[in-house]
C-alpha cells in the first residue's frame, strides 16, 4: 500500500509545484500510516481513510511550506502533528517545536518523532500560554509560529504573544478566509488563497506580524 500512496503524494506535489525527495515522500507516507494506526485507539483525526489523508493532511500542510522561513518554528495546537511533522520531514535543517495540551496527542507525536527519526522535532505537552522556553539562561523566541485549525486568529496571537518578537511571522491556516484582526498590536502582512490538489474546499493563509515598537 505504501508505494501507491507515495505515487499519489508525488503526483499531488507535482500539480502544486512542490518537489521533495523520494525518501522524504516515503517518510511522509509512513507518518500518515502511523496516524491511521493510532486512530484505531486514539481519536487523532476525523479522517479515517489513509488515501484521503494524502490530500487532506499532507498536501494541505505542505502547500504552506514555502512560506516557512527562519530556523526555529513553533506549531501551536499541533494535534496529530499538522502541519509541524510534514514541515519537519521536508525541512530537516530547521528545528520544530510541536506543542499541544492533549496528552494522547503528544504521546502520539513523541512516538512519531521516534519512529520517523526526526531529530529536529521537540514535543511539548503544555498549554501554549504557560510555555516559557529558556535555553542556557536565555529566553527563546520563534522565527515562525504556525497554527492550523487551532483557534481564532486573535486567540492565536494573544496566546503566543510572549513567544514573539517584531520579526516573528505568524502563519494562520484557514478554511474560509477571515482577515479580521482585532488587536492593534498586529498587522496583516499578506494573505494567500491556496490551491490544494485533491481538496475541494477553500484554503487560505494569513501572514501576520507584530507592529514594531
Amino acid at each position: 500500500m505504501k508505494e501507491p500512496l507515495r505515487q499519489q503524494l508525488e503526483y499531488g506535489l507535482q500539480q502544486m509545484g512542490l518537489h521533495f525527495s523520494v525518501p522524504m515522500q516515503q517518510k511522509l507516507v509512513h507518518y500518515i500510516q502511523l496516524i491511521a494506526r493510532w486512530n484505531k485507539t486514539f481519536n487523532l483525526t476525523a479522517i479515517r481513510d489513509v488515501e484521503e489523508m494524502v490530500s487532506k493532511h499532507l498536501l494541505d500542510s505542505l502547500v504552506v511550506q514555502p512560506f516557512v522561513e527562519g530556523s526555529l518554528i513553533l506549531d501551536v495546537g499541533s494535534g496529530a502533528g499538522l502541519p509541524g511533522i510534514p514541515f519537519a520531514i521536508t525541512s530537516p535543517d530547521k528545528h520544530f517545536v510541536l506543542i499541544d495540551s492533549n496528552g494522547k496527542k503528544t504521546r502520539f507525536l513523541t512516538q512519531a518523532k521516534i519512529e520517523l527519526k526526526l531529530d529536529n522535532v521537540e514535543v511539548i505537552h503544555q498549554r501554549v500560554e504557560d510555555y516559557q522556553p529558556i535555553v542556557d539562561g536565555h529566553r527563546i523566541y520563534f522565527d515562525v509560529i504556525t497554527a492550523r485549525a487551532y483557534a481564532t486568529t486573535d486567540d492565536i496571537l494573544s496566546s503566543t504573544a510572549h513567544l514573539q518578537t517584531a520579526d516573528t511571522c505568524i502563519l494562520v491556516m484557514q478554511g474560509k478566509q477571515d482577515k479580521q484582526i482585532d488587536s492593534n498590536q498586529y498587522k496583516l502582512i499578506d494573505s494567500h488563497a491556496l490551491d490544494v490538489y485533491g481538496l475541494d474546499a477553500e484554503r487560505h493563509l494569513l501572514e501576520i506580524k507584530r507592529h514594531s515598537a
